[in-house]
């Protein structure tokens, strides 16, 4: 009997450890540091105050898409706690809030922090301790590099990229043009200005005057009089929110009308054109990957439907018309596809592997056609743009869909 017994517990044994070893719901869970079975940590560095705070609701459509995916049960069962501190824009501040989301708060992962001066004073701390520096809000081509930094990824299109656009648009257009740029004397101004120049090739003798200015600087004024003292007519604003509203002004105010270009990341129109002047943004040029909120062309359009629902929901008091606002729920979006895509293995490794395997996934708010992929030797996940020039109360694209390879 005893035997028999024996028997029987044995073969019950042997289909239990095969169904197990077959069944990836019994597979065993893997956690890191800021990851549990009901909870996952999300460490995130935005400018609340200084000279970038119009970035601000970045992190706070973020924090606001987070709590939807919260009320809706979670990812895989598991509530996402997000932790965001103010930087001031400052980059040693960055360093110690940083050090405080990785070795007090005890996060998995540091998600869209916002500026390239800000995340490269922390790439090497998370590289060293292996957490995850994930979607960088911020256009710096040094964040495609993973095989010196494998644990940094950027999200938008790279600056450089963006740059050599606009230098392909006015050598078609504008061949005799001479060229004034105003850029922000830091990593993300040298990084357009090199893209700039890469994009003019054998012309960059087009550029009049180059002028740089500091974030610690009040205003701008005297830089944008200086450049239309050079005899440019086409006006390069690389610059952030502030200055940029300041130029547009600035330009206005001194009677220069160049053809005037602002980069992607200034090229909102609540944050920008809108406190800038609406009259005296006529024409303005850009270019861009998302969609705008201020554009009834999006009414009837699934994903901003989605967008604007939520935004009614768990974001009422966001301006739709902000720029920052849509570029936040996007990123949202693709930290979660990634996360969900991690299944129950939630450890650093897992999720930096899960963000560079993402395929053809297109978040609610990125324009029609422009899809995020990534791979081990690819950490660009959007490499696409459309020119767009600002009419009305609008932007309206134009042209096509341009793909740019990603500087490295």
């Amino acid at each position: 009997m005893t035997a028999v017994r024996f028997q029987v517990a044995s073969v019950l044994g042997a289909l239990a450890l095969c169904t197990a070893m077959n069944s990836p719901v019994l597979a065993q869970k893997k956690y890191d540091s800021g990851a549990s079975d009901t909870e996952i940590k999300i460490g995130n560095i935005m400018p609340y105050s200084g000279p970038a705070s119009a970035y601000a609701v970045i992190g706070k459509a973020e924090e606001a898409y987070f709590n939807k995916v919260n009320a809706e049960g979670g990812i895989n069962g598991r509530k996402i706690k997000f932790i965001s501190y103010d930087d001031g824009y400052s980059p040693p501040k960055t360093v110690e809030q940083a050090r405080k989301l990785v070795e007090s708060d005890g996060v998995l992962l540091i998600f869209g922090s916002l500026g390239t001066s800000t995340n490269g004073a922390i790439r090497k701390y998370m590289n060293e301790k292996k957490v995850p520096q994930l979607f960088v809000a911020s256009g710096a081509s040094k964040w495609n590099d993973p095989r010196q930094y494998p644990w940094t990824m950027g999200w938008q299109p790279s600056y450089a990229s963006e740059a050599r656009i606009y230098a392909k648009y006015i050598v078609k257009e504008k061949p005799d043009a001479k060229i004034g740029v105003l850029y922000q004397n830091d990593d993300f101004g040298k990084d357009y200005l090199k893209g700039l120049k890469e994009g003019l090739g054998a012309r960059t003798s087009m550029i009049a005057m180059e002028d740089s200015y500091d974030t610690s600087e009040p205003a701008i004024d005297e830089h944008v009089v200086k450049l239309k003292a050079s005899g440019a007519d086409v006006f390069i604003s690389i610059t952030t929110p502030k200055f940029a509203a300041q130029a547009i002004k600035k330009a206005a105010e001194i009677n220069w009308h160049p053809v005037h270009i602002i980069s992607n990341v200034s090229a909102s129109v609540g944050g920008v054109l809108e406190p800038a002047g609406i009259e005296i943004s006529q024409g303005i040029l850009s270019a861009s990957y998302t969609k705008d909120g201020s554009d009834p062309q999006w009414n009837a359009d699934d994903g901003m439907k989605k967008f604007y629902n939520f935004i009614a929901q768990y974001d009422p008091k966001a301006n739709k018309l902000d720029a920052g606002v849509v570029f936040g729920y996007a990123a949202a979006q693709t930290m979660v596809k990634t996360l969900q895509q991690c299944g129950d293995d939630l450890t650093r490794e897992n999720v930096m592997k899960q963000a560079a395997s993402l395929k053809d996934f297109a978040p609610d708010t990125l324009l029609p056609g422009i899809k995020i992929n990534t791979a081990a030797d690819n950490f660009a996940p959007i490499e696409q743009l459309q020119m767009m020039r600002f009419k009305g109360k609008k932007w309206e694209l134009f042209g096509d869909i341009i793909s740019s390879e990603i500087g490295h």
